[in-house]
């Protein structure tokens, strides 16, 4: 039996541009610590023995990736992305599904591209509980420690405080069934239900994925300054 059809396949959407970043490169291609964002994270999975394979969506026009000298002893494949996200994921999945000895009910990871610190000890964390959570899968978050505060619609103002408690930030990876994530989101979609993780299209459907809790270092870049942080934890491990 292939390695394959016993470990698990992560899909990497990676179609964004990154506006907020205010860079003409897409943050995933931005230097961090001698590599790209992207290597980075690639590095987070490649050699991880439980990792089968690796899709990456990247946008149709990219023409940074050819650029890059990726070397990785996994199966790497490349899709088209989306204009958004769940687009990108979308087709990383019907990609992934249609590949030869492959288990549609076996999960599959899906991993922001920005967020290069995801430790392996955060990685290991969720893949123990892939035979617990079942069909509602489970994803990395993070409890929330600040005072939060919803802002007017109307000015940059507070207009009240939310409590915390019981509140987590949403991270990646993120693990559900590929054939269950699949139809969830197909479901999402149709009924224009706004799809911003998997998790979202999973509570859709009627699930409850599991909150594993993980390090709030594992970041995603989104602003400038973020690479200067995700760089000094990125050195932390080495």
């Amino acid at each position: 039996m292939s390695k394959a059809s016993l470990d698990m396949w992560v899909i990497i959407p990676a179609a964004g541009i990154g506006k907020r970043m205010k860079s003409v490169i897409p943050k995933q291609y931005l230097p961090l610590a001698n590599k790209t964002v992207l290597e980075h994270t690639l590095a987070c999975f490649s050699d991880h023995p439980d990792i089968a394979g690796i899709i990456i969506a990247l946008h149709p026009d990219d023409t940074y990736w050819a650029e890059l000298n990726i070397e990785i002893n996994l199966p790497l494949h490349i899709v088209d992305g989306g204009n958004e996200r769940v687009d990108s994921v979308t087709n990383a999945l019907q990609y992934y599904l249609q590949l030869d000895d492959i288990n549609p009910n076996k999960p599959i990871l899906v991993h922001d591209v920005a967020r290069p610190c995801l430790s392996r000890h955060d990685l290991n964390k969720l893949l123990a509980a892939r035979k617990s959570c079942g069909d509602a899968g489970a994803i990395l978050a993070a409890p929330v420690s600040d005072t939060m505060k919803r802002a007017s619609k109307k000015s940059q103002s507070i207009d009240h405080t939310i409590s915390r408690e019981n509140l987590w930030s949403a991270l990646t990876p993120q693990m559900f069934p590929a054939q269950v994530l699949y139809d969830a989101i197909i479901r999402a979609n149709k009924s224009t239900t706004l799809v911003t993780d998997e998790a979202s299209a999973l509570e859709y459907v009627g699930q409850q994925p599991y909150l594993i809790e993980g390090s709030a270092t594992n970041i995603k870049i989104t602003r400038p300054d973020d690479l200067a942080l995700a760089e000094f934890f990125i050195q932390q491990d080495e």
